[in-house]
């Protein structure tokens, strides 16, 4: 996952400023996500927890709330397509929001776990897990399709 993180922010992280922020976000959130596993039981776990749980509300905030708008008005700045195409992505994402927002409502304030706690915990970050890497999958073709879509009639400009 950390390899495709970077692999995307080589790809478009000059495009702008925003993006380039929301990228680093997404980065510093799968570091935090993969170290939790490693945790044991306690303060450490519960602070992690709260960490990763904080820095994915602000993920999911940034993307709805400032990337996907900037990124549907470059798209509808050019008549291509692209904003079509990327308007059949964005229903595709709402079900990981959905998830995450369930994860951060069961997990965010998570005091003096029971085992049957920890070990739900253990399935659903891994389920978690798979979901963000499909969102990271399809927020990244939003940004290739919305900008690499333009990339020769701005240079060509």
């Amino acid at each position: 996952m950390l390899e495709k993180c970077r692999n995307a922010k080589e790809r478009w992280g000059g495009v702008s400023t925003i993006i380039d922020h929301w990228l680093e976000e997404r980065q510093q959130l799968i570091s935090v996500f993969v170290a939790i596993p490693g945790q044991e039981a306690g303060a450490a776990l519960n602070s992690s927890l709260t960490e990763f749980c904080d820095l994915l509300m602000d993920y999911l905030s940034s993307g709805h709330f400032e990337v996907y708008e900037q990124l549907l008005r470059e798209g509808s700045e050019f008549d291509d397509g692209s904003l079509e195409q990327a308007q059949e992505i964005f229903p595709r994402i709402q079900p990981s929001t959905d998830k995450a927002l369930d994860f951060n409502d069961n997990y965010g304030q998570l005091q003096a776990p029971t085992l049957r706690q920890l070990y739900q915990l253990s399935l659903d970050l891994s389920e978690l897990g798979e979901v963000l890497e499909e969102r990271f999958a399809l927020e990244d073709q939003l940004i290739e399709t919305l900008h690499n879509a333009h990339k020769d009639l701005v240079e060509a400009s």
